[in-house]
Order: structure tokens, then sequence, then C-alpha cells
């Protein structure tokens, strides 16, 4: 007892810092003290005659002496892991060896950045050295199951085969908040399991153990009929396959399949060749789908690449159906996965489902990472949907702090979209005060935005400011550039764009020809856009689908529809395939011409095409036939459509609506616009707009104010052309108080007026007889820079006729030519009109200026119809009874047959006086080309039919 009272303390904490075996010395007094136990009763020993020897300084070896220096420190410590360690038992000397070095590995770290010197050589003790110099084995506690073992983590047996996961984790959560619930399925029949499965609870670890404990002690509860077996993951599992990751580690790394079966090295090769061509040929769909069949039970990976393979091209079906392939093998979806389908329905923009998609990973407690957030702001942001794209935005700037330029550059994209520059620029300066450089991306979406907006001086201002911050215009910038100057009509600086990229070394591509080419199609220059076009093939550039498109429309818009035909069998022949919008313009150029046989021959050649007739289809050959008036033919059309099942839009009523409308058929327009209300279709401008014309060509101006009461209280802003309508309609009255309270409305409600609201306005002023304010109106028109138009001229000519001052109406007609503008048949028929009605008691400059007008119609070959010529030699007995130079130059103008005509006439009613009372109606002819002028078939026509 003595000796073990004297033992020092110093020699027991020695090897925890030095790591070196000790002297002989040391080990005799170590072994001494093994009853060393802090307040504990000491263990019973063995009975060892060693105990009590001696101290010596070369102690014999024995077999029986303990060689572990550190067995008193781990006897006399013990920690709540070693609670249940027997301190009654006495170590063998195999077993204090590997705890020793068992210690030592955990102080690797500490090893690592400290090392130890080296141990001296013990010549007395060969037995020590062959144990110190042998390699050390690993620690069998690391090899123990219950290292593996999972805080939280229980198992469950004698599962019924039928039970679901959630009904696994109803019954478990009473125990404690559940994290996940695993249940293994059968090997043969994947939709039963295999009748066990592990619940893991969530939490805090000591939370998860208690719950997990509490679990355990309901073992041999019954649950649905079968009594469970309920106790905790003793981590066989895991160490089975930490065991055999590591052997798969270890034979891939030396490329050494010598323990993979045949089946697996096929399957590895199988893996590897399909993300071979998924990366080298992802333009051959076949193949890659066929190299994904070829794989022998793909993993999660294979089924995510194929996922998002499938969402890249836009295949949301394909790549849903192939998810659901992957759940149906038992395996379960990772966020990755789940973000390709979401993906791939955004890109198919059915974002409906990409939300039913992300709701279903809340469910599961899958995260929603930065990148899903993206993916949905993008996609609303493709559908135009602001808002939506805005609270998924503010979502992920909760539950993500640090954002990027990817998902900034997506919500920008959304307000440019919608035309919301405000926000868009709020969001680049946020962006920029959080520290995220904006990349040349969100430039040109700045730049794109603009241009929806043509906001020129913006537009250039962004493009300054992305060479001063080191950014070197692409194609795509310059591109933005000339789409701004198509689109406003700047073609010339869209050209001085085009030179500024050949110097800079960059040659045009498809889309930045198309744009040119659009460019002159708005104009209506169509030399020039051939020209393009030819320059486009000079490149060495094949056109495109979209090109040949714009050709045909060039074609179309000059009435070369031969042309046409042949342009689309030339892109047959190149291998593109039309579509609708090929044809449309072809179908609706021969309905307007009136030519309906050949309309529906291209209507069958674009079926026999493979292009299945689309309601926008149907839509172009109404139009033409409403503008041609043919009202029958075109509702025989609707009809069709639903023989077809093709359901009309909105655009269809309207179309049919504004053909009634200017036959002046107020029944029928609001038949059909009740039709189009009652269908649930969206109410806009151009259907009010409809509404109005029939009501003001009818002179029901009461029902014309009741309808822009409606457009009130659905908050439709009346524009220019709903004004016109309006203003026209009390022209037509000849109420000029009415009108110029429009007008007067027009200017405080920020409507410019155009061309064409001055000109009803100056018909109004005309019908009232007020040509002071005319002359005004022309003057106005003047000091804001409208130029008056033949129609204005003719208009003006007509009031000055009607206040019977024929010398007013030619000294018009004389300004007219003066300001470059060519008469018309319109203005040539009411100026001679206006002449002759006063040319028996006017002066003699009015019969030299019918000779003049006269001869100038003879000059341009104009030829009146038999009404008007009727009319003229009425005027022409009055002035010359038997003929004269007047008579000889003005029956040049009649139409041929009118000697057969006139003898006829001049047997049945020789003297009759009556005055034509047609001048209103000849009047409200070209003036409806004043107002319905603006329903003349344009590219902007074509364009709402989509």
């Amino acid at each position: 007892m003595d000796s073990l009272v004297s033992l020092p303390t110093s020699h027991c904490h020695s090897p925890l810092f030095t790591s070196k075996p000790h002297s002989s010395s040391a080990t005799t007094t170590t072994s001494t003290s093994t009853s060393v136990s802090f307040s504990l009763p000491p263990p019973p020993q063995p009975p060892e005659p060693n105990i009590r020897r001696p101290k010596s300084i070369n102690p014999s070896p024995k077999p029986k002496i303990s060689s572990n220096p550190l067995k008193n420190f781990s006897t006399t410590t013990p920690t709540p892991t070693t609670t249940n360690n027997n301190f009654s038992h006495v170590p063998s000397p195999g077993e204090t060896t590997r705890t020793t070095q068992s210690l030592v590995s955990k102080l690797r770290l500490s090893s690592k950045l400290f090392p130890p010197p080296p141990p001296p050589p013990l010549l007395h003790d060969t037995r020590k050295a062959t144990q110190i110099s042998e390699p050390e084995a690993p620690s069998p506690e690391l090899e123990k199951p219950e290292n593996f073992r999972q805080h939280g983590k229980i198992f469950i047996g004698n599962l019924p085969s039928w039970i679901k996961k959630h009904e696994v984790a109803e019954f478990f959560r009473q125990f404690g908040p559940i994290k996940d619930v695993i249940v293994i399925k059968a090997h043969n029949e994947i939709h039963r399991n295999a009748g066990f499965g592990f619940v893991i609870y969530g939490g805090p670890p000591p939370v998860a153990e208690k719950s997990a404990l509490k679990a355990v002690e309901f073992d041999g509860v019954e649950f649905r009929g079968r009594v469970l077996t309920v106790k905790l993951d003793d981590g066989t599992r895991l160490k089975g396959k930490a065991e055999e990751r590591a052997r798969w580690v270890e034979g891939y790394q030396g490329q050494d399949l010598s323990n993979k079966s045949k089946w697996h090295q096929e399957r590895e090769g199988s893996r590897r060749l399909f993300r071979k061509v998924l990366d080298s040929e992802p333009e051959n769909w076949q193949k890659v789908v066929f190299a994904f069949e070829r794989i022998d039970k793909p993993s999660r990976r294979e089924f995510g690449l194929m996922v998002n393979y499938y969402a890249r091209r836009g295949d949301m079906h394909r790549a849903r159906e192939t998810f659901e392939r992957m759940r149906s093998r038992g395996i379960e979806p990772t966020s990755h996965v789940y973000t390709n389908l979401v993906h791939a329905y955004a890109v198919g923009r059915d974002m409906e489902e990409a939300l039913s998609c992300v709701r279903k990973m809340k469910e599961e407690g899958i995260e929603i990472t930065l990148v899903t957030y993206s993916i949905l702001v993008r996609g609303f942001a493709k559908i135009g949907n602001s808002e939506a794209a805005d609270y998924w935005f503010e979502e992920a700037k909760e539950r993500h702090t640090p954002l990027n330029a990817i998902i900034y550059g997506n919500i920008v994209y959304a307000h440019c979209q919608t035309c919301n520059m405000e926000r868009a620029e709020a969001l680049v300066r946020e962006m920029e005060e959080e520290g995220i450089d904006a990349p040349i991306d969100i430039y040109h979406t700045m730049m794109d935005g603009y241009t929806m907006i043509g906001n020129e001086e913006k537009c250039l201002i962004v493009f300054e400011r992305l060479k001063e911050c080191g950014f070197t215009p692409s194609i795509i910038s310059y591109g933005c550039l000339i789409n701004l100057y198509a689109k406003i009509g700047k073609v010339s600086k869209a050209l001085e764009v085009s030179k500024m990229m050949e110097c800079a070394s960059i040659k045009h591509n498809m889309k930045t020809y198309s744009m040119l080419i659009n460019g002159y199609l708005k104009l209506k220059d169509w030399a020039n856009a051939f020209a393009i076009f030819e320059d486009l093939v000079k490149d060495g550039l094949k056109p495109d689908v979209v090109l040949y498109n714009n050709i045909i429309q060039a074609f179309c818009g000059m009435g070369n529809m031969d042309r046409a035909i042949h342009t689309v069998k030339e892109m047959q022949k190149e291998r593109h395939r039309p579509t609708t919008r090929t044809f449309m313009p072809i179908i609706h150029g021969f309905a307007r011409a009136g030519e309906m046989r050949r309309a529906l021959e291209v209507f069958d050649m674009m079926r026999r095409s493979g292009c299945i007739p689309t309601v926008h289809t149907f839509n172009a050959l109404i139009l033409g036939l409403t503008e041609k008036r043919q009202m029958e033919k075109a509702v025989e059309i609707l009809d069709e459509m639903t023989l077809a099942g093709v359901t009309p839009n909105e655009h269809t009523y309207t179309t049919i609506m504004h053909g009634y409308a200017s036959l002046g058929d107020t029944g029928k327009a609001f038949e059909y616009f009740s039709k189009l209300r009652n269908e649930g279709l969206e109410l806009d401008v151009y259907t009010y707009e409809a509404l109005l014309k029939a009501c003001c060509k009818s002179g029901r101006m009461q029902s014309a104010l009741a309808v822009t009461k409606e457009m009130a209280a659905q908050n439709i802003p009346r524009n220019t052309f709903v004004y016109n309508i309006l203003i026209d309609g009390w022209a037509r009255r000849g109420d000029v108080w009415e009108a110029a309270d429009l007008m007067q409305q027009m200017k405080q409600e920020g409507v410019q007026p155009d061309i064409h609201t001055y000109t009803s306005f100056i018909n109004a002023c005309c019908k009232a007889g007020d040509m002071l304010r005319a002359t005004k109106t022309i003057q106005e028109m003047d000091a804001i820079g409208i130029k008056p138009n033949v129609k204005t001229y003719t208009t003006l000519i007509h009031g000055w006729a009607r206040a019977s001052l024929p010398e007013k109406a030619l000294k018009c007609f004389e300004e007219m030519k003066l300001a470059g503008l060519k008469p018309d048949k319109a203005v040539y028929h009411c100026l001679m009109t206006s002449l002759l009605s006063r040319a028996t008691v006017a002066e003699a400059y009015i019969y030299s200026g019918v000779l003049s007008v006269c001869r100038e119609m003879i000059v341009s070959g104009l030829t009146v119809d038999m009404g008007t010529a009727v009319h003229w030699s009425r005027c022409l007995r009055k002035i010359e009874r038997s003929g004269g130079e007047l008579t000889e130059a003005l029956q040049k103008t009649f139409p041929p047959d009118w000697n057969s005509y006139h003898t006829i006439a001049a047997n049945s009613d020789p003297e009759t006086d009556d005055e034509p009372e047609s001048d209103d109606e000849d009047n409200d002819v070209y003036l409806d080309n004043v107002t319905d002028g603006d329903n003349d078939i344009d590219n902007e026509d074509l364009n709402r039919l989509w």
C-alpha cells in the first residue's frame, strides 16, 4: 500500500503529450499503480507475483507484465462513453497495445501539427520493439457497427407489405418530430415493401435520441394487424455501405474492375456511353434516348440527366414520364431532379404544373434552391406575369440572402417584358447596391425593354454604359439597336448601326437581317426588303422559316400572290416546313381581293403541307371577307370553324363586328358583342371600337355615348382611333360643338390628335358651314407640324362647294398641288361638281377653271361612273344647251357606254331639272375612307390575329 500511495502522478500524464514509449523503470512504476481509481473502491486483482516486486533498473521480461503505459490514465478517468466498461477486468497485453494505438490515432491532428521526436531504441525489450515497428492495425472500435449508428434512427420490423411512408410517419410522429421515413422496397414487387424500414427523428442530437428512445419503449406494439419490432439502429446497414463504398473507390481509383461482376461492368460502360452521347451529340435526341434505354437499372443521376435533357428541349411530357419512371423504381427525387422537372414545365410555359411540383417539394420537405426560384421567375417572365415573378423573387430573397446575377437578370427581364422599365431600373440599382456586378445580358435585356417602349434615348445610354464598363459590344448589342430603329421606322439609322458592326468585324446573322427586312416591311418598301434578302444570300446564309415568312408577306403586300406561292414551294424544296403563319398572308390576300376560290385552294394546300388550320387561319379568311363587306360568306366561315372544332376567339368576333359596323348594321354588331361577352372572352378597345363605329355609321350617337360609359366602367381608356370615330359620328350630323368638345377632351387626357382626327373635325365644320373654323384648323395643323393629306383637302374642297364658293374650292385645289399632293378621283369629282353647279352664274374664270380641271382628268386617264356622268350632263345642258367646247371636253371623261345610255335617257326624259341629292352620300363614300382607312390590312393587323 505504501508503494501505491507514494506513486508520483507525473508518470501517469506524461504519455499524453509525448507519445513516447517508456523505459523499463517507467513501465515498472506504472505497472504498480493499476489500483488508482480516484476514490472508487479498488477492483479485485488476480494474484500476480510481480505486483510487489522491488523496483529494478533491468527487470526480466515477464509475459504477464502490462506494457501499456496509459492503462492507469484510461481507467482512472471514465467518460460517458465508457461507463459500461468492466473495471474489474484486467486487460491483457494485446488489449493494452491496441488501446494505446487507437488513442494515438485519435490525436493524428496534433501529431500532424506537432510531430513527436522518434522514440529511442529499446535494446532490452525486443518484444516491445517488435510491436512498435509493426504497422498499426485499424482500430476495432471503428469497425464496430455501433460507431456507424445515426442518432435518432430506429429500426422497424414486421411492417405490413402494403403500408405507405406517410402512414408510418403518422404513427411514429407521436414520439417526436420526424426528419425522414425510409421504407425498403421489395425486390420483385416495387409497389410493395420488404416488411421493414427506418424512421429518423429530427431536431438537435439530444432531442432526436430522446425521441428514438421513447419509440423503442413501444417495441411489440400492434400496428395495422402486425406486432412491430422497434429497436435502435445498430449501424450495420451504414457500415456495410461504407465498406462497399470503400471497396468501390479503391477499385475505381485503381481502374481495377476485377472486384465487379460482368453485369456491373456492362452497366458502368453503358452509363459512361450515355453521358458521352449527352455531352457530344445533344441535338441527336434519338441517339440520346437509345443510350439511356440501354442502361440496365439507371440510377438517380441518369434519371436526373434525362429529365434535364428533356427540360432543355421543352418536352415537359417526356420529362414528367421519365420522372415518374424514376419514382416507380423506388428512387426518391432530390432537389436537383425536381428543379429539372420545374425547368421542363417553365420552358413549356405551363407554370401551373411547375407550381404543383414546387408544392410537392414543400410537402416532401425537399429544399427549394436558388436555382429553382430562378427558373420560376424566368418562367413567369416568359408568359408576361411580372406579379408572380415578383412574388417568387421576394420569397427567394427571404430564404436565400446572397442572391446572384442570374435571378436578378430574370426578374429584370420579367419587368422589361411588361414594359415596366421603372421597376427594372430599380432592380438594377438594388443589384449593384448588393455588390453584384451586372453581366452583359442584363444590359441587353434593358436595351430590349427600351426598344419595346420606343425609348431611343435611354437605349443609347445603356449601350454607351455597356462600353464604359469594359464590355465589348457583341452582335446582340448591335442587334438591339437595329431592332429599335426598325421598330420606330428609322431604318436609315439601322443601316448606320449595320456599318458600325462591319467596322467592328462583326458579321450579320439571320436575326439582324430579319430585323432590317421587318423595318422595310413596316415602311412598305418592298424593293429594299428584297435587296436585304439578296445580301443575306450573298453572305452564304440559308434563309430560315421566319425569313421566308417575311419574304412571302412582302410579296403579298406587293400584290404578287403567284410569287408568294412559288416561295412556299421553294421553302419545301429546302426542307423547311411551312407553318400556318406562312399561309396566312396569302389566304388573306386572296380573300381581300375577292378571290375566295383561290383563297380556299391555298387553305387546302396548307392542310396538305401538314399544317392544321388554327383559329388564326380562319381569322385571316374572315378578315379578307369583311374588308370586301361580304358578311354572309364571313359568317359561313364562322360556321365552318365550329364544325372543324376550332373555337372562335375575341379577334374572330371583333373582325365580324367591324364588318357589320362598316355596313352600319348596329343590330348585328351588338349581337356578336353579346356572343363575345357570354363566352367569357376578353373585351378590349378593338371590340368597343367596332361598336362605336356601328353606332356612328347609323347615326345613333346616344348609343355611342352609352358604349363610351361602359368603356370607362371597364377601365378601358379611349385612344386616338376611338376619338376619331366619335368625332366623325358627330361630323356626319353636322354637330360641330360636340366635335369641338371631343377635341378638347383629347387634349385634356393627353391623347394626341392625328391627321384623321383633324380631317374628321374639318368635315364637321364643313357640314355646319363654319368654314372659318375649318380654315383655323388647317392653320393649327401647320403649327404643330401635321401636314394635310389628300383626304383633308378633299373634305375642305367639298366644304367650299357646299358654301357655294367654287372659287375658294379652286384655290384650295391649287394649294393642294403646290403642296406636292396628287389629286385622286374623289378630289376631281368634288371640285368638278362644285364648279359645274356655279358655272351659269359665276364669272368667266370659273368656266376656264372647269376646262383646266377637265384637261387634267383627261391627261390622268380618269373615267367617272355612270351616275356622275348623268349628273354632270344635266349641269352641262344648263350651261351649253346645244353643246360646245365644255361639253365636248367633259364627255371624254364619261364611261364608254355613255352614248347608248344617253340616247335612252334622252328619249325617256329629255328635260329633267332635278338636282341630285347624292352630294352627301358621295361625301360619305370618301369620308368612309378617312375613318376606315385604319382598317386596311397591315402587318399590325395580321399580327393582331395572333
